[in-house]
């Protein structure tokens, strides 16, 4: 059976990978904060669609429940990816940590929007915030390890995505600038390659440019501004990890540069992008 929403195959990969991590690399993730999580990201994105559908357009109440929110209905399976990639990379001992990490990703959509676009990835956003305004969270980079199937697996599912959407230079670019930077100190330092694959080949770096780098919605439109801004994510991403030292280091890199997205939209101007949904008629959140 074909899937008729692109996101399908993101919410089908991501949820694999979730389910990858829990058994094979036995991840210590409380199943109660795999659903404060959930809840949270699709409970904020009903409350806020709701919040835009019928007081922002003063549209009337339908009794039929499929029709009483179709905002929420064009855009739960946007929520559904934010919250498996909160999953995947955020940890927390504390409940309340992760239903701020949620609430706050999806309501960034709703914020930070300029010209009917968000420029920040929820799932980003969510992290840093729980990184800033919590004692409680975390990200553990190397959770996947270094094994070479994982990697694998990651490039073929990342692979078959970005072929969907279009947006495969935004990975490529970024992975292979910066690997071009680390392979440059690495050579400076007279390190031998071990090293090299150690930085390179780890399953949350993957994790990141395959699936949140390139969010199509909230990263530059045209092809140009999007090659110009994964070479930015790149060199601020090695200038974080290697002054600050700092394991987070690509989600400060891409949240500090999310807001350059509008510059880049306004540089190079081409049509935003549309997930094939079928309520064609109202603005994608």
């Amino acid at each position: 059976m074909v899937l008729q929403d692109d996101r399908d195959y993101q919410i089908l990969f991501l949820s694999g990978f979730l389910g990858l991590g829990i058994i094979a690399r036995d991840w210590s993730l409380k199943p109660e904060l795999i659903v404060v999580i959930f809840i949270s990201c699709l409970l904020t994105q009903f409350l806020l669609t709701s919040w835009v559908y019928f007081f922002k357009q003063n549209q009337k109440i339908s009794s039929n429940l499929s029709l009483i929110n179709p905002l929420f209905m064009a855009s739960w399976r946007s929520a559904l990816i934010t919250a498996l990639g909160l999953c995947l990379l955020l940890r927390a001992n504390d409940a309340t940590t992760m239903i701020l990490a949620g609430s706050l990703a999806i309501a960034s959509k709703f914020i930070f929007r300029v010209n009917q676009k968000h420029f920040f990835n929820p799932a980003n956003f969510g992290i840093i915030a729980a990184l800033t305004l919590t004692q409680d969270a975390w990200v553990s980079p190397g959770q996947w390890g270094n094994d070479l199937w994982f990697l694998l697996l990651f490039l073929g599912a990342g692979a078959m995505i970005l072929k969907r959407v279009g947006r495969w230079e935004t990975s490529a670019i970024f992975l292979g600038f910066y690997a071009l930077l680390e392979t440059i100190r690495n050579l400076w330092l007279g390190w031998s390659w071990d090293v090299l694959s150690h930085h390179l080949m780890t399953g949350s770096l993957l994790l990141f440019a395959l699936f949140m780098l390139s969010d199509p919605r909230s990263i530059p439109n045209h092809y140009i501004s999007r090659i110009v801004w994964a070479i930015a994510i790149a060199m601020v991403t090695f200038m974080i990890q290697y002054s600050l030292y700092l394991p987070t280091a690509i989600f400060w890199a891409l949240f500090f540069l999310s807001p350059l997205t509008i510059i880049l939209d306004f540089c190079w101007y081409s049509p935003q992008f549309t997930w094939k949904i079928n309520f064609r008629s109202l603005p994608e959140i």
